[in-house]
This record gives structure tokens, C-alpha cells and sequence, in this order.
């Protein structure tokens, strides 16, 4: 079975995209998405997800506190913030919220190696741009 992912973002043509953008990898499968982050929470809960790429700025839950409830009820979903807000302090309160990537929605083309990284165990924190390197975990590096 192929892996399952989650799109959440609010604005419908970003998902839209993103959909268009997952569907073509072969062997994954956009297994639903989500518009605000209360419905993210109930889906992840639902659908069980291999990764959740999540948006930051959301209706009724923000990204953060969106992952911190899809860590605690949907454990072995990885989360892969997808953010137009990026910055390192908000990379440091998405790890500390179990998130385990993230990247700015100006680098949408980095979304594939983020999610091969997640899906193999790793982390994936983009630089805050495109032109700098990309910080991963130990683990992803061998």
C-alpha cells in the first residue's frame, strides 16, 4: 500500500495544487483534505494519514496547535508544515509541537523531498529560502 496524505491549507486553489502536484508521484495517494484546522484534527483521527501537509494561518486552530492535537491523537501521522509565515521561531515552535518538517510556500517545489524525507523517517527544515541548504536529521543523512 502506498503512502496516504492529508492536504490542509484554507485557500482552495493551494490545495488544489498541492493535489495536483501529490497526485502525480507514483505509489502516494491525497486521502483527503482539510480547510481549517479543526476539520485537519478530525480528518487525521479519521483517515490515520502517513503525512499531514499543514498550513500555518488557518481558521478556528492554527498549523501549531493543529499538530500538537494530530500528534497526540493520530501518532504515526508525520506533519510537514506548508507556510507562507516562515520563519526560524516558527520552526522552533513547530518542532516543539511534533511537527517533523517544514517549509515555505514560496519553495512549494521542495513539498516531494520533504515528504520522501518525512516518510523514511527523517526530518526536513528548509532554510527560511530556496538558495540555502536544507538542515536534516542524522538519521536521513545516511
Amino acid at each position: 500500500m502506498g503512502a496516504r496524505i492529508l492536504i490542509v491549507d484554507d485557500s482552495p486553489i493551494i490545495r488544489q495544487c498541492l493535489r495536483r502536484l501529490l497526485g502525480g508521484h507514483s505509489g502516494w495517494e491525497v486521502c483527503g483534505e482539510a480547510g481549517d484546522g479543526e476539520d485537519a484534527v478530525s480528518k487525521a483521527q479519521q483517515l490515520t494519514p502517513d503525512v499531514v501537509v499543514l498550513d500555518f494561518l488557518m481558521p478556528r486552530l492554527n498549523g501549531i496547535e493543529a499538530a500538537r492535537q494530530i500528534a497526540r491523537c493520530s501518532s504515526r501521522s508525520r506533519i510537514l508544515l506548508c507556510t507562507i509565515c516562515f520563519s526560524s521561531q516558527l520552526v522552533d515552535l513547530a518542532r516543539n509541537a511534533g511537527i517533523t518538517g517544514a517549509l515555505s510556500k514560496e519553495d512549494l517545489n521542495q513539498v516531494i523531498s520533504g515528504i520522501e524525507t518525512l516518510l523514511r523517517g527523517g526530518t526536513f527544515f528548509a532554510a527560511s529560502n530556496s538558495s540555502a541548504s536544507l538542515r536534516r536529521s542524522s538519521a536521513d543523512q545516511s
